[in-house]
């Protein structure tokens, strides 16, 4: 039976299915980094350059039977994937795994670990001498940020700004709330329905004064700034009849069994496919257990019959730093379930789910 399983992308969704695949085929999983970067806790390793390392996880134990090819794809058609050193993978299954790109300090710029810590503790000195910090982007990353900076220098005044009229549009309202209460509580100012009228003079965690005018006429002062918007999908690589199913945000079309329409061996999970929901780690990590199941049914000789429905009420674990934050779940009896700031930091804020990653990639 037909069991080679190429995976292309070894972030939340790709490692997840690799290991789930990894007792019964062939998995090849393809990865440019040198190691699996959690960035849900990036965020703290800036404030925390001594907690940083936490957040690396080498892939040399992911895999007991597979193996893991250190390189990046440069074109993947429905028979396999060419990579960048010309080096051709063939596949009898393909798993698309490759996410989104976000700007640092979010996401890392860089393959190499030992690089990105280099550059957190670069920029965790800039950000350490910089009193008046400025977040352009008040989505979850922004919020995160504006959190785990107040958690580390409570004296610094951190601003956040977006062209949103609104935080978070589309969660509860009491969420919302919330959200605002403890913001302010935090001293952190958000400024809501304006954006900064052209780039600040310098570049983002470098600190050095400067002003930027606004949209609705005012000029912010800060000494150091971050950019918290921007995401990207990783999908270029696709190659003609694959390249077909994606819109023109670079996602993937998927069916509900996360195929790609007319290939039903070729698979998307993640920020890749055209789902209508947020692009989140926890959305990922479910889409490679439909994945897995449905892979493990076809080399089984049965049909793929998991299916993946994003669900109706958006989800969210917001943590501002180790103590605060919000969130939100779907609840079969009321319909949204609101979490406190004590459950989220239980949760999610002490560790960032760092736990579950040692045991993911065997690193305890």
């Amino acid at each position: 039976m037909s069991r080679t399983v190429v995976v292309i992308g070894g972030g939340y969704g790709g490692a997840a299915v690799a290991k789930a695949l990894d007792e019964e085929t062939d998995v090849v999983l393809v990865e440019p980094k040198d190691a699996f970067v959690h960035a849900a806790g990036s965020l703290r390793a800036l404030v925390k350059p001594d907690w940083a390392g936490n957040i690396f996880f080498p892939y040399d134990k992911l895999l007991r039977r597979g193996r893991v090819v250190k390189d990046r794809a440069a074109s993947v058609d429905p028979r396999g994937v060419t990579l960048e050193s010309g080096e051709r993978i063939a596949a009898d299954y393909l798993v698309l795994a490759t996410g989104s790109g976000y700007p640092y300090p979010a996401k890392m710029d860089t393959d190499v670990s030992a690089d990105a810590l280099e550059r957190l503790r670069a920029t965790h000195a800039e950000l350490s001498r910089g009193e008046r910090v400025l977040i352009v982007g008040a989505g979850p990353v922004g919020l995160e940020l504006s959190g785990e900076i107040k958690a580390v220098w409570p004296d610094k005044r951190v601003t956040l700004i977006d062209p949103a009229e609104e935080l978070l549009p589309g969660f509860d309202a009491a969420l919302r709330e919330d959200l605002e209460g403890q913001l302010a509580g935090l001293g952190v100012e958000v400024l809501l329905g304006t954006s900064l009228d052209g780039e600040p003079p310098t570049a983002p965690g470098e600190t050095k004064a400067f002003t930027v005018p606004t949209t609705a006429g005012d000029v912010l002062a800060a000494d150091i700034w971050f950019r918290c918007h921007g995401v990207s999908v990783t999908g270029g690589y696709l190659a003609g009849e694959l390249a077909a199913l994606s819109d023109e945000r670079g996602r993937v079309r998927v069916t509900e069994t996360l195929a790609l329409p007319g290939h039903d061996h070729v698979y998307a999970l993640g920020d890749l496919t055209d789902l209508d929901e947020a692009k989140m780690a926890g959305y990922a990590m479910k889409h490679a257990g439909v994945v897995a199941e449905n892979i493990l049914a076809q080399v089984r000789g049965g049909q793929p019959e998991a299916v993946y429905r994003p669900s109706p009420v958006p989800s969210v674990l917001l943590p501002l730093g180790p103590h605060g934050g919000v969130g939100q779940m779907p609840s079969p009896e009321e319909g949204v379930s609101l979490l406190p700031a004590e459950t989220v930091a239980a949760y999610k804020g002490a560790d960032l789910f760092t736990g579950r990653f040692v045991e993911l990639f065997g690193t305890a």
